[in-house]
């Protein structure tokens, strides 16, 4: 018999607002704050998320992709069922350029590079992922270092992502050994406790608008 795997995790509250950084009558971008839900939980006490809060005011709004529980930053929502399509079919072709400011564990002594590792589930340690070569689906992330700091140790890097699987920045800076700060999953206690919150933020988005089809690009300031 399969062993069903029971996620118990209960989301604190959230009492930031969702910041509105562009709309008009196709689609909404915002900046999600961290600690909230991009979409609502199984578990009734889960119920808060961007797009429970977004469904007051437009009950067809619809994600077009997802940010984790403590990634902050930009996100991009369809309006209606047509323009979800055409943004979802947009992720889906890689011709969407997103960009994410972190902080990592460290000093990363390259000022460019590339992590190419591929990911699976862990199927032992849920929710976490795991690096596997045999198993794992393809997972690119360019990084380049913007900052160097001290007392602690750490690296400022900007991530472009060249897939977009679940984890794939946590995973990969925890792989080439310098978590994620604040990062629960793979990081350690040291490194968790280094912040309040996982301190990685979705910084700026380039996509084709739906209607128009101009290239738009789109920039959420960074918190830290």
């Amino acid at each position: 018999m399969k062993k069903e795997v029971v996620d118990n995790f209960i989301a604190p509250k959230c009492f930031e607002k969702i910041q509105v950084l562009y709309e008009d009558a196709h689609l909404l971008v915002i900046n999600k704050p961290s600690g909230l839900l991009s979409l609502s939980g199984k578990n009734p006490l889960n119920i808060d998320s961007v797009h429970f809060r977004l469904a007051k005011q437009n009950a067809d709004i619809r994600l077009s992709h997802r940010l984790d529980f403590g990634t902050s930053g930009i996100m991009l929502l369809a309006k209606n069922k047509e323009v979800n399509a055409n943004l979802t079919k947009q992720f889906q072709s890689r011709t969407v350029i997103k960009r994410y400011v972190s902080i990592l564990a460290g000093k990363i002594c390259d000022t460019i590079g590339m992590i190419d590792l591929p990911i699976a589930k862990d199927k032992l340690l849920f929710p976490r992922l795991k690096i596997c070569q045999v198993e794992g689906k393809s997972a690119q992330s360019h990084y380049q270092v913007v900052d160097r700091l001290t007392s602690p140790v750490r690296t400022k890097v900007l991530f472009t992502p060249l897939t977009g699987r679940t984890h794939q920045l946590r995973i990969h800076s925890q792989a080439i050994g310098h978590p994620i700060v604040g990062c629960d999953l793979y990081g350690n206690e040291t490194t968790e406790n280094m912040a309040p919150r996982l301190m990685l933020h979705a910084f700026d988005m380039t996509f084709e608008h739906p209607h128009s089809q101009k290239t738009m690009t789109l920039t959420s300031p960074c918190p830290f």
